[in-house]
Order: C-alpha cells, then structure tokens, then sequence
C-alpha cells in the first residue's frame, strides 16, 4: 500500500522525504493525479503539500512579490500584492483551467510541470522571475529560464523541492498583457498564447517592450527583434504588424491535434495586435 504523508512544516517535509526518498511531492494534484492513475501501480510515498503553511504564503519583500510554491492559482490570480506590482502573473493564471482546477492548482506546480502550454510561464519569464529550491542540507535560487530545459523536464535534483518564486515588482510596465487561444473558449489548453509588458515614455512611445510566447516551441520563446523594433514607436497598428514579422521567423511550433504549425505561427504575429493602449 502507498504512503500518504501530510507534514505540517519544513522540518516534517525533510525528515519525511530522508525517509522515502524516492516519494513523490503533491501539492494540488491536478497533473500528477491524472499521471498516477494512468501509470502501472506503484508504492511509492506521496508526500502531500497543502498543510505547509509556509508554502502558501504571498508576501512583499525588498522590491520582490514572493509567492509561495503552494499558493493556489485562484489565490495569485486575485491576490493584491500580485494584482498591484505584477498584474500580468494575474491575469496569467486567471486563465488556467476552470475555478475548480484554479483552485487546486499551484503557481508551483505549473513550473514544475514545464509544459509548453504552461499559462503562466511566460508571464513569469517577462517578469525576470526567479525559482527558490531547498533540500534539507542546501538552498539555491535561478531564472525560470535556467530552471526548465525543455518541454516536461526541469532542473530540479533528486530530493530538491521548489519553494518560492520571486517576482520583481513591474510596477513600471504600464501595459501587462497576457492572452491565449484555444479551441474552446473556456477550459483551453493554448494552442498560443502571448506575454507582454510594455512600458511608455512621456510622449507615449514605447521605451521598453517585452514579449513572450507559449505553446510555440518547446519551451517559452522571445524574440527580441520585435521587442526593438516596437522601441520608440506609439504602438499602433502599424507598429505591432511590424513587430510581427520577426515573430514569425522565431517562433518554433508544431504541428498537433490542436493546431498546425503554420496557424500557431500565424497566430503568433497577429495575437501583438491584442495588446491595447493602457
């Protein structure tokens, strides 16, 4: 029979994986459930997250919203520090999945993940967000970019556990957007989805833009070429169809049950012309 643990602290959490080291970490469930179901039996330990409360916590610190790994997704899409100093993380994970599946899911486990399609990675990489990773021996911190390597794959190391994710205040960007298409329009796994955060000069050109795009390569891609040549226009139409063509060039999609690789190319481009004036 398969042991299911539920610590009450860190200190639990690491006395507990020392004993089963080859556990598995839950924390809402709502992929590894699905992945152990399908899996051949196993009795390997499940160590279950939610009572840590130290995980969950959301909290301002020297410039950086920290957001527990546990946090639910409904929690970071309509928390006030995140909704003040990083509203596009917001409006990111506001998308995923339905109210129930926000509410069980984590901003943490949909890192872990790693998927192509993760709604809040590319919120995350635009935002300069950075992974807090502990064992009961070590701690280290890195870039979301260095912390997945590919598409289902992380670095994380074996007994290591993600703990936070550090978010620099954005409170400059004036425009943070964030939009996905799927084939439905509730519930959709993105067959693309756009990032952006833009910040104005005083005449109302744009001194600063990044961009980034999910589910169209195997892992989150900018492109910086759009990004300068969006520099120092007013963002009109005309610049945003500019600023597309690169995109085209650097997106790396594929083709799937979703969509083609030329629609999600496509796609790529024209989701710049969502991105409205504040």
């Amino acid at each position: 029979m398969r042991p299911v643990l539920f610590p009450a602290a860190m200190a639990d959490l690491f006395e507990m994986q020392t004993r089963y080291p080859d556990a598995r970490l839950m924390a809402g469930g709502t992929d590894l459930l699905v992945h152990l179901r399908k899996a051949a039996p196993d009795a390997r330990a499940l160590i279950c997250l939610e009572r840590v409360a130290e995980l969950k916590t959301i909290q301002a610190q020297s410039g950086e919203i920290v957001v527990g790994a546990t946090a639910p997704l409904a929690v970071v899409a309509r928390h006030p520090l995140i909704e003040r100093h990083c509203r596009l993380l917001a409006r990111a994970a506001a998308t995923v999945g339905g109210p129930a599946i926000r509410n069980m899911a984590t901003l943490g486990g949909n890192i872990c993940t790693a998927s192509p399609a993760g709604d809040t990675l590319p919120a995350l990489y635009l935002l300069g967000a950075r992974i807090d990773l502990a064992t009961h021996r070590a701690r280290r911190s890195v870039p979301i970019e260095a912390f997945i390597s590919g598409p289902g794959r992380t670095v994380l190391a074996p007994g290591e556990l993600l703990t936070a994710i550090r978010i620099p205040a954005a409170d400059a960007f004036v425009i943070q957007h964030f939009e996905k298409v799927g084939r439905r329009n509730a519930m959709a796994i993105a067959v693309a989805s756009l990032a952006a955060l833009i910040r104005l000069d005083g005449d109302g050109r744009v001194a600063e833009a990044r961009l980034a795009w999910g589910s169209v390569g195997p892992c989150v891609v900018r492109c910086t070429a759009a990004e300068h040549r969006l520099v120092g226009e007013p963002l009109t139409a005309a610049a945003l169809c500019a600023a597309g063509e690169p995109v085209r060039q650097s997106v790396r999609p594929i083709d799937d049950i979703r969509a083609t690789a030329d629609y999600r190319r496509s796609l790529a481009a024209n989701l710049l012309l969502r991105i409205g004036t504040p």
